[in-house]
């Protein structure tokens, strides 16, 4: 059987034992990826109910802003990303399971832990830094940024630079750079489209030198 190789694995074959492929996939499973979206479901519908003034005053609480990194709350850095301002809907729930599922069934659950919240990490980082650079207004000082977006793109990333053809990878990474540049190029940009490119390139980074989806 032919194989389809991808960073550090290699699916289509079973090492000629029967039931051995069926049981290795059952393994790569994307359990950790469909625990995170119900995780971030069940955090937008728990904080549903509440009145706006206080659901804000949550996110806001939890976001990876300027004025909560400037006093030390460094655990927004992971909290940010088990909330969003509304529950997903159908498509972007979706998306969100097939890009990190699909990652965690070829990498593993590790790896995909890893590139997101490198780039998680990473572009909330930037973000803060460049904000602190500039005379950022007091309103987006103070700015609801929460969400998966920034982990999600570094894996987009990581993948388009993880394939196994060159020219398939100059295209995959094309194709990912160019929905991330497009919303900065246009009028009404916010800082997190610009966050959004630093974790398409700190996963393309990470994808190419193969840090975290080579085993």
């Amino acid at each position: 059987m032919p194989t389809f190789d991808l960073p550090g694995r290699r699916l289509g074959t079973s090492g000629g034992r029967p039931g051995a492929r069926p049981l290795a996939l059952a393994r790569r499973a994307p359990w950790a990826s469909s625990a995170y979206v119900a995780a971030v479901q069940s955090g937008a519908y728990a904080l549903r109910p509440l009145p706006e003034a206080d659901r804000q005053a949550v996110l806001r609480a939890h976001s990876t802003n300027v004025d909560n990194l400037r006093a030390g709350r460094w655990h927004t850095l992971l909290t940010s990303a088990f909330l969003v301002e509304e529950p997903l809907d159908p498509a972007h729930g979706a998306i969100l399971l097939g890009i990190l599922g699909g990652a965690e069934t070829v990498w593993g659950s590790r790896r995909t832990a890893a590139v997101f919240a490198f780039g998680h990490l990473g572009a909330s980082l930037l973000v803060y830094g460049g904000l602190r650079a500039t005379d950022a207004s007091k309103e987006t000082r103070s700015a609801v940024d929460v969400g998966a977006s920034y982990g999600l793109n570094a894996v987009l990333g990581a993948a388009a630079a993880s394939l196994p053809h060159r020219a398939a990878r100059a295209v995959a990474a094309a194709g990912v750079l160019g929905l991330v540049v497009r919303p900065l190029v246009r009028e009404g940009r916010t800082f997190t489209d610009a966050g959004h490119l630093a974790a398409v390139l700190l996963g393309l980074g990470a994808g190419h030198n193969g840090a975290f989806t080579r085993g």
